[in-house]
């Protein structure tokens, strides 16, 4: 063993007191970083199980993850902005943050629907693994920064269903005429087959199935709209949610208000928003069981499609995609990123998991 030397405890000594002040220059650091204390209005109440809970979550997050030198207000929907308006309430500024999905968005730019789910699209793990390592976030970022805004990936939740109807469903012949809620890329599926489809925000569904404004709908997954209440007015539910395998949702941020932030803060956002959607594919995925169980006992007739009937589904979201490709360069190039890089993957997926 090498004796120790008067040298050895100068180095130590020199090496102790650079840490020492490394370790200052970072409590310094942090020290001087502004609280930031954020608005964040929402396109879904803070009740509604995962759609809104997982955005009132990141109140707690966000502020236990900087150490209370970030603060998010969470606003019930209409408060500070009504719930379509989120977009143009962060862009301008009129607000910091909004709550939302990016599938909601398409007037603003039609791209941003292919990162909220796509029909016949990918499962969680294959969504995210494009978004992250495929080009997916790059794109994104390019897209939203065009209106000022910085959103980030902030919750996931599983596979929705694909729809309530008060009379069963045979054929795609049965959706011809019908109005009916629709979300997303698979609304233009809807009308593609003939169906008249509506957006609808989700406190006014219940009401419109109710009082017959519409014949049917779709919203989310059982757990969800169990709560909502949707069996006491239509009794058919059917499955797969063959336009939503999963579904992203976001934290939008006036970019302004992002580019002020700190390094460190940029990056204590990332985690908690990294931490929300871990959170909403596990707790999702848990809730789903006891959800049917419960509809079932309602008096919920479950149903699947049919082969032929999904077939023709799929033939029609392949039109419309074709069509906003044509009609739409940005669409284009993200569909274009996506397509590239589920066509990689499926030598893995079609290999990797146990098919049932």
């Amino acid at each position: 063993m090498r004796p120790f030397t008067f040298a050895m405890l100068a180095t130590s000594c020199l090496l102790a007191a650079c840490s020492s002040e490394k370790t200052k220059e970072r409590s310094d650091a942090a020290a001087i970083a502004e609280p930031v204390e954020w608005r964040l209005t929402s396109t879904y109440p803070s009740t509604l199980i995962q759609l809104g809970t997982l955005g009132k979550r990141l109140e707690t997050e966000v502020s236990k993850i900087s150490a209370g030198t970030i603060n998010l207000t969470f606003y019930e929907p209409g408060v500070l902005a009504p719930p379509f308006e989120t977009f143009d309430a962060v862009s301008y500024g009129a607000v910091e943050a909004g709550w939302s999905t990016p599938g909601y968005w398409a007037g603003k730019d039609a791209a941003l629907q292919l990162f909220s789910s796509v029909p016949f699209g990918p499962s969680a793990p294959e969504y995210l693994a494009w978004f992250d390592y495929g080009g997916g976030k790059e794109l994104f970022e390019e897209v939203y920064h065009k209106h000022n805004i910085h959103s980030i990936i902030c919750g996931m939740t599983p596979p929705e269903a694909s729809g309530w109807f008060k009379q069963e469903i045979n054929s795609v012949e049965d959706l011809k005429g019908l109005k009916i809620r629709f979300f997303g890329l698979g609304a233009k599926v809807m009308e593609k087959v003939g169906a008249a489809p509506q957006l609808i925000a989700g406190g006014e569904i219940y009401q419109a199935l109710e009082l017959g404004t519409i014949d049917a709908t779709e919203y989310a997954m059982p757990a969800v709209d169990y709560r909502m209440g949707f069996y006491e007015v239509a009794k058919h539910y059917y499955f797969p949610g063959w336009h939503q395998q999963s579904t992203f949702f976001e934290l939008m941020i006036n970019l302004d208000a992002w580019n002020a932030l700190t390094d460190t803060q940029k990056v204590q956002v990332e985690a908690a928003c990294s931490s929300n959607v871990r959170y909403g594919i596990s707790e999702g995925e848990a809730l789903q069981a006891d959800a049917m169980v419960a509809l079932e006992a309602k008096g919920v007739q479950i149903h699947t499609w049919s082969p032929e009937v999904l077939a023709e589904l799929r033939t029609a979201w392949n039109e419309v995609a074709r069509d906003l490709v044509a009609k739409d360069p940005e669409f284009a190039r993200v569909w274009t990123s996506l397509q590239a890089f589920r066509g990689k993957y499926k030598a893995w997926a079609d290999r990797g998991y146990l098919k049932e």
